[in-house]
């Protein structure tokens, strides 16, 4: 059996850091007691093992972690239950209609009761030349790694929203998906109908997403059509998208709301370890790699700290602010988006080079050789530094608005 090669990204990591040196490693570390001396040489060789099980940048659809809710799971319905639900692309209907409570003043309604709700070949009709795609890590408030990285495609939600002819007293858009005909399965979202009719600071806009990875959505992807809201955590990106409602309600009502989340908090900055150097072995360099979500402030740098397991740390730095920090080298973006299609994909240019690396709201792989250690158990951690110069976790510690708690792995020398 052959060996696996590395990916494109890990090759073109190795080539430009083919001559690591011990003072290279000294440099990074300062010297520090935590970091200790190299007992030999190290070399990229170590790595190319790790670098290896990254897997492709882009998540495949059959990949991505699942968090649906439902008693049953809708995409786990049989394919006639499927289609009587609306949940196949031939019997899909989107709803558009006024807040029953709070409504506000439209044109126009797309309802189910009257026949004009919106059928997925109208909706494709507007996808000929509404149409946007763009890179997003869908992740979790409450759940310390990613569920998968894409491309989403879909078309913009104010397109929708301005076919409902919306004239007065609209204030928020909240949205829900398919839950089995029973109120109490209901998982709701919103957004305030600013953050719908424009793109703040560059941000790709509110879509509702038909395709990932420029493949058909899947049933348990959210098919036939789910919101994907690009700076958010995955609770707004409500799956099997039948009704959007139009309010001039003044706050959210968020199903999370009420589940004592931060519904407003978008994505936060943080890193986490992959793979370590499988039984280190004592003066012996220890190779790492890890991924980090890069969120709304973006992403600046990787940095890991390993350190005696048992040592102690000051009280009055929770967050190992002046710790002997290191820093990982981020790999490259990949060498070919959806088998080098790349037409329209925003952040992309033509040839598929994005206007700036790592990306916002998007995942970046890192790795870092580290020097030989004596045997014993240690702790590694990884962090990341934004583009403002804040350390995880800050600026925005609390666990309420999106996990992003400093990793600790125990690591055990021999």
């Amino acid at each position: 059996m052959e060996s696996p090669q590395p990916p494109p990204e890990a090759v073109s990591f190795l080539k430009r850091h083919r001559r690591l040196s011990r003072r290279h490693f000294m440099a990074q570390s300062g010297g520090s007691a935590a970091a200790l001396m190299l007992a030999a040489e190290p070399s990229p060789e170590a790595l190319k093992a790790l670098l290896a099980k990254l897997g492709p940048y882009l998540t495949p659809q059959a990949s991505f972690r699942d968090v649906s809710r439902g008693k049953p799971v809708p995409h786990s319905l049989p394919p006639e239950r499927l289609r009587e639900a609306g949940l196949t692309r031939d019997t899909w209907r989107l709803e558009i209609l006024p807040d029953p409570e709070h409504p506000a003043t439209l044109g126009k309604r797309f309802s189910l009761a009257d026949g004009t709700a919106i059928t997925f070949d109208a909706f494709l009709e507007v996808a000929k030349t509404r149409s946007v795609r763009f890179p997003k890590l869908m992740t979790c408030l409450n759940i310390g790694c990613p569920l998968g990285m894409g491309v989403w495609e879909g078309v913009p939600l104010r397109e929708l929203v301005w076919m409902a002819r919306p004239r007065e007293n609209l204030r928020r858009v909240h949205y829900h998906g398919y839950h089995n005909n029973d109120p109490a399965q209901m998982f709701r979202s919103s957004l305030p109908v600013g953050r719908v009719l424009e793109d703040p600071d560059g941000l790709p806009p509110v879509i509702v997403c038909h395709k990932l990875n420029g493949e058909w959505l899947t049933p348990e992807r959210g098919a036939p059509a789910r919101m994907v809201v690009p700076e958010h955590y995955g609770f707004k990106s409500v799956k099997w998208l039948t009704r959007v409602f139009l309010s001039n309600l003044p706050h959210a009502n968020d199903t999370y709301a009420g589940q004592n989340n931060d519904i407003d908090s978008p994505m936060k900055t943080f890193a986490a370890t992959l793979h370590v150097t499988e039984k280190p072995v004592a003066g012996k360099p220890i190779g790492v790699t890890g991924y980090a979500q890069s969120g709304v402030s973006g992403l600046s740098k990787v940095q890991v700290w390993i350190s005696p397991a048992k040592a102690a740390w000051k009280d009055d730095d929770p967050w190992f602010a002046t710790a002997p920090w290191t820093d990982a080298a981020i790999l490259g973006p990949p060498e070919s988006w959806l088998g080098g299609t790349v037409r329209d994909i925003r952040g992309l240019d033509a040839r598929g080079t994005p206007a700036r690396w790592p990306m916002r709201l998007a995942m970046a792989h890192w790795a870092v050789l580290l020097p030989g250690l004596p045997a014993g158990d240690y702790t590694l951690r990884s962090r990341t530094i934004d583009e403002g110069g804040n350390a995880q976790p800050m600026p925005r510690p609390f666990r309420k608005g999106g996990r992003c708690d400093i990793e600790e792995i125990a690591v055990r020398v021999s």
